[in-house]
């Protein structure tokens, strides 16, 4: 009697165990296409932006970090530093095909240990973000534009958006 209490017992098992193999065997052999497909749609969109040129990871920070202070993060001070830090890089950030821009302010978080979006949320001049100082011809003011994510959007005709 004991012997075919653990007989059922091992067949069951087995029943169950060899039901599981076939159900991650069908899963993943059906779902398998679409994250595949998925993969290498993110693999190209990586590909696409170059390295930043710059390596802003020995970059000076200290014109944010000792001005701009929390818990209240000024945004007269906040942003005045960040246009003092960034502005000179302006052409380099303004660049869509490269990731300064995300380089940058992954740094400047870092360093800086500041909330997700300080500066898209409290540094705001215009439409077009905050005005750069002309870096060579009179007219042609450049602008820094934050994002929420820190990420570039650029704006419509030249400008910079982080």
């Amino acid at each position: 009697m004991e012997r075919n209490r653990w007989r059922s017992s091992a067949s069951m098992a087995a029943a169950a165990m060899l039901l599981i193999f076939l159900n991650l065997s069908l899963s993943t052999s059906s779902s398998g296409d679409i994250l595949d497909s998925q993969v290498s749609v993110g693999r190209k969109l990586l590909q696409a932006k170059q390295s930043c040129p710059l390596n802003f990871e020995f970059a000076n920070y200290t014109i944010i970090i000792s001005q701009c202070k929390g818990p209240l993060y000024p945004a007269s001070v906040c942003c005045a530093a960040f246009k003092e830090f960034a502005c000179p890089y302006v052409d380099e950030i303004d660049n869509e095909k490269n990731d300064c821009a995300a380089t940058m302010f992954s740094y400047i978080n870092l360093y800086g240990k500041y909330p997700p979006g300080l500066f898209a949320m409290e540094c705001k001049e215009g439409k077009q973000g905050l005005a750069c100082p002309a870096t060579s011809a009179p007219s042609s003011s450049r602008f820094i534009n934050c994002t929420l994510d820190g990420t570039v959007q650029l704006p419509k005709p030249q400008g910079l958006a982080l």
